[in-house]
């Protein structure tokens, strides 16, 4: 039984990056708007309903990583060394992420970060998948700071730690975001609001 069953895995697995590779290298040949997902599931000889068991939109063929990604950001909280701050882990984590998405050197890389760019419905799809994981972030920094799980500070902190991600201009913007986070407002404030 648990080969039958790790076999079946196998092959859902398989299935799914077929769809995810078919789907990358015709978006990427035609655009985005330009490909349906009859086409992709004829392209990687599968019936329509297979790619919408694995699939529940276009948008998401763009975006396979979507649970590693939340169980990354929640264990960058939960498994962080001792002695670091919650929010030094999430600053590390993101900007470590940050540059693995800007790593030019990466074909494969460049080639989503430049179809994902090209769509703005990939773009917004992309921003409200990574805000999706917000209630999982918030849940483990309240759980990691000792504090109600609906604590408004942890929600807060999770959601900042989220957008600045999407803020960001790349890991030196985001590691100024963190710091303005984490020093607050009136250092930079007053440095840039000070008249002689």
């Amino acid at each position: 039984m648990t080969e039958t069953t790790g076999r079946r895995e196998r092959k859902k697995a398989q299935t799914r990056r077929t769809l995810s590779d078919t789907a990358l290298a015709l978006f990427t040949e035609k655009g985005f708007d330009n490909v349906g997902v009859r086409e992709i599931a004829q392209a990687a000889d599968v019936a329509l309903s297979t790619l919408f068991q694995h699939f529940p939109s276009k948008e998401a063929l763009v975006f396979d990583l979507d649970a590693d990604l939340e169980a990354d950001l929640v264990a960058a909280v939960r498994d962080r060394p001792a002695g670091q701050s919650i929010l030094h882990a999430l600053r590390d984590h993101l900007t470590t992420r940050e540059q693995w998405r800007g790593d030019d050197d990466d074909p494969v890389r460049a080639a989503h970060a430049a179809l994902v760019d090209s769509s703005p419905r990939l773009r917004q799809y992309a921003r409200d998948m990574w805000l999706r994981h917000e209630d999982a972030l918030a849940a483990a920094i309240a759980e990691a700071a000792s504090v109600s799980g609906n604590d408004p500070a942890a929600t807060a902190l999770a959601r900042f730690a989220l957008e600045c991600s999407s803020m960001a201009g790349g890991g030196q913007d985001l590691r100024r975001l963190f710091d303005l986070l984490e020093h607050g407002w009136g250092g930079w404030l007053t440095d840039r609001t000070h008249r002689p």
